[in-house]
């Protein structure tokens, strides 16, 4: 029998569908709702088919919000922080998947997202959802707030390096089309994004903030949707002086050796030499390496920007704060070739 009761809100979109998929296999979790405000009344399989067999879930109404012992928010951008307000006693741990609680300064938010927090009083209680940096904390969070695919991808490269690079930093980011979100606009099509590489923030996307906020650092952000539909890959160029592959791979090292989900993948040669999204589809591993040019240093991150970079992250998260084994329920290794 399970340990607990998890209920997710967006549970129709793609983030949410991920978390059903994770949770429906752990070993210690009972999903026992999902909500969804578009498909109520529909089955959980008919927005995910790939869990035939596997749920007879159907989408209730978030107004119809039941007692859960962990609530995931998988909504839109916005609309978190006025659920969060009414969830109150019916989840003791809420993890939320949005932007809403990420920035610490409600300045900071309305500088990136161009309106004042909706719910400024209750961002000190959010503990940021990186456990490769905030584990101790997460382990008696009641309110966990999950970064975004590429922040999470950029901080996890560019974190082990303070000390060894100038403080400003460029990062050009590449997202599949999954990133938009199973609602995505017109510019989402297939007819109008097949074939296309497009740059859809040029400057101060929004993640630049959580990175600058997690690493200290000056950043600089552009992103660019690709035709791939799972998968976010980073470069992150810096600056440093008299530093060598040698001093980087240590740094990465003494960082991430202990971690479950962190390889170090900076190979001379082969095929798959750099971190390559493809092969990170449905895991939660987020892979890391690098490249050295006199004073240039390249940091280059991947993930699946639902896995690591969305459910499984927050799905390692529960573990954490549950003290269970970080790996429960995040055991898929990948496919190759896909």
């Amino acid at each position: 029998m399970a340990s607990i009761s998890a209920g997710i809100v967006g549970a129709a979109g793609y983030i949410g569908g991920e978390l059903l998929r994770l949770l429906t296999g752990h070993p210690e979790v009972e999903v026992t709702r999902v909500y969804s405000t578009s498909q109520q009344g529909k089955r959980a399989d008919s927005a995910h088919p790939n869990l035939r067999g596997h749920t007879s879930l159907t989408f209730t109404h978030p107004d119809d919000l039941g007692s859960h012992d962990v609530l995931f928010v998988a909504v839109s951008h916005g609309k978190a922080a006025e659920l969060v307000q009414r969830i109150g006693s019916a989840a003791p741990l809420v993890v939320d998947l949005t932007a809403d609680f990420r920035l610490r300064d409600p300045a900071v938010y309305e500088t990136y997202y161009d309106s004042a927090h909706p719910a400024a009083e209750l961002l000190a209680g959010f503990t940021p959802g990186l456990p490769e940096r905030h584990r101790d904390a997460l382990r008696t969070a009641s309110r966990i707030s999950v970064p975004g695919c590429m922040a999470n991808a950029a901080t996890l490269a560019l974190a082990p390096l303070a000390g060894l690079i100038d403080p400003d930093v460029t990062i050009d980011a590449k997202i599949g089309s999954s990133g938009s979100g199973a609602t995505a606009t017109g510019m989402n099509l297939h007819s109008e994004r097949s074939g296309a590489m497009r740059v859809f923030a040029p400057v101060r996307h929004r993640h630049e903030a959580e990175v600058a906020q997690e690493t200290g650092l000056r950043v600089r952000m552009t992103a660019t949707g690709v035709e791939a539909v799972r998968g976010a890959q980073v470069l992150c160029h810096a600056t440093a002086r008299g530093v060598t592959e040698n001093d980087l791979r240590r740094a990465y090292r003494a960082a991430y050796q202990d971690e479950p989900f962190v390889r170090i993948v900076a190979q001379r040669r082969g095929l798959y030499r750099l971190p390559e999204p493809k092969i990170l589809a449905g895991t939660n591993f987020c892979d890391i390496g690098f490249a050295v040019d006199g004073d240039r240093v390249l940091a280059v991150a991947a993930l699946d920007n639902l896995g690591k970079g969305g459910a499984g992250n927050a799905v390692q998260c529960l573990n954490i704060r549950m003290g269970w084994p970080e790996r429960a329920g995040l055991d898929f290794i990948g496919l190759h070739p896909v």
